[in-house]
């Protein structure tokens, strides 16, 4: 499937560049991601959303269209995916910065466990959640499956752990891309 190899490609892009200065690639940290979903007995879109939360780093600098950098990675990437996939991949996407802000707000201990590099990050993101930020945020839909990647997100960063590699993926994804094709009324774009 040609949307899969697109997906597949892009996410490959990110096999020689460093995760924020870690010992861990972008690619890395994404299969690192998805292995942590699986075993966790995630549903495969949340896996999908795992192995691809990191897609805007890689997209910002490739793909026409999406300014803004690494910082909005999680719009760039559910925008770009949602030509493909649907709402149980893209939404948790969309808000696992969201949810990293959450969980700050609510754990002091958290917030202190992230690298500097992470602190960084979330102030340029908006830092801790206000407790109205908080009380929104629990409203959403897809909020608990964003927390979830969030964490598989924080604890996948470990340098020459081996993980299933990218193609493991491709049924999974190919799925998802069938039936985030459909429109609602059951027609294909």
């Amino acid at each position: 499937m040609v949307v899969v190899d697109r997906i597949l490609d892009v996410l490959a892009l990110g096999s020689g560049e460093s995760y924020c200065g870690e010992a861990v690639t972008h690619l890395d940290h994404a299969l690192q991601t998805a292995a942590l979903a699986a075993r966790s007995g995630a549903p495969d879109a949340l896996v999908a959303a795992a192995l691809l939360h990191d897609i805007g780093h890689v997209l910002h600098a490739l793909v026409p269209g999406t300014a803004g950098g690494s910082v909005h990675h999680e719009h760039i990437g559910e925008r770009w995916l949602a030509q493909y996939l649907g709402k149980a991949v893209t939404e948790p996407i969309r808000l696992h910065v969201a949810a990293q802000r959450y969980l700050c707000a609510l754990d002091p201990e958290y917030a202190a466990s992230l690298s500097a590099g992470a602190r960084e990050c979330l102030i340029l993101e908006g830092g801790a959640m206000s407790p109205a930020e908080v009380a929104v945020f629990v409203r959403l839909p897809w909020a608990l499956e964003a927390v979830s990647l969030r964490r598989w997100d924080d604890a996948a960063h470990v340098a020459r752990l081996t993980v299933p590699p990218p193609a493991d993926y491709r049924s999974c994804i190919e799925r998802l891309a069938h039936a985030g094709r459909r429109h609602v009324d059951g027609s294909w774009r």
